[in-house]
């Protein structure tokens, strides 16, 4: 490769990392921690929007109407509570349950697949080039045929 194309090369792969490495933190949802009461009276206040309880935790997400979101750790026994103060206020209320692992065997094939069609590709490749250089070598270093005789009309 000549130096421009490497430069070139370099600058892209740069680029890409500092815009994957910017985007990242964008796309991440901060929660707040925030006290049990201060959710209560936010609820009282209808400022929030949605709470969605996780008792592996046992925590509680909450989302504002402003965009901000909360995680409130609370005991089985608030719970009732909670959902009262919740479907009082207006809000989405909503228990996580965590769902079991599958087995994901079409990940499997993807990559199957996609090994397959490099190997394909990588076999097309050297056929080709395998081709090519046949042709240069039977065309000799004048670019004509070697043994190709002249044309009849010629003397």
């Amino acid at each position: 490769m000549t130096r421009s194309i490497r430069r070139i090369a370099l600058a892209a792969i740069c680029a890409a990392t500092a815009l994957g490495l910017a985007a990242t933190p964008a796309l991440a949802t901060h929660f707040q921690p925030e006290s049990y009461s201060e959710l209560l009276a936010q609820l009282h206040h209808r400022e929030i929007v949605a709470i969605v309880l996780h008792p592996t935790g046992p925590k509680a997400h909450a989302s504002s109407r402003n965009g901000q979101h909360f995680t409130v750790t609370y005991t089985p026994a608030e719970v009732a509570p909670l959902r009262a103060a919740a479907t009082a206020g207006g809000s989405s209320f909503a228990i996580a349950t965590a769902k079991p692992k599958s087995t994901t065997t079409h990940h499997k094939l993807r990559y199957i697949a996609g090994g397959v069609l490099v190997v394909v590709i990588v076999v097309v490749l050297v056929v080709l080039l395998i081709g090519r250089r046949r042709t240069l070598e039977e065309e000799g270093p004048g670019g004509e045929a070697a043994s190709a005789p002249p044309p009849a009309g010629s003397s």
